[in-house]
């Protein structure tokens, strides 16, 4: 799905995404990843749902976030409370849907300039895929 940007052209946008990718201000990046507004695009070490850790939360926090979007794949999937522990403990707000509804939601704080940072992880081959440009 492609997605109006509504941020200013300075900031990071989720522009496209799909069963495989995230496309960030029209470049296309595959895996996992993490990323404010003003930041680097990521690589998330957080590969898939099942291997997320506590630990990966770490670089998240570098990013100084006050609300973290975390994007579980295809579907919304809650983490144990411990490995969301972290965030918890640092004050920091967080919510979890799945990955595409991360992506919009993204933009849309982004917008609000809220200091937000997402952590998408990948989703699986069987979504579909959606354009937000």
């Amino acid at each position: 799905m492609k997605l109006h940007a509504q941020a200013p052209s300075t900031l990071n946008t989720v522009t496209a995404y799909g069963a495989d990718y995230i496309e960030v201000n029209r470049v296309r990046h595959a895996g996992s990843l993490i990323f404010a507004p003003d930041s680097p695009i990521r690589t998330w070490e957080a590969s898939a749902f099942e291997r997320l850790r506590a630990e990966h939360f770490v670089p998240v926090l570098e990013l100084q976030p006050e609300l973290v979007l975390i994007g579980t794949g295809a579907s919304q999937r809650f983490p144990a409370p411990q490995i969301t522990l972290l965030l918890a403990q640092a004050g920091v707000g967080f919510e979890i849907m799945d990955t595409a509804a991360a992506c919009r939601t993204f933009n849309i704080l982004t917008a609000e300039g809220r200091r937000v940072v997402g952590a998408f992880l990948a989703r699986a081959a069987t979504s579909t895929n959606g354009s937000l440009a």
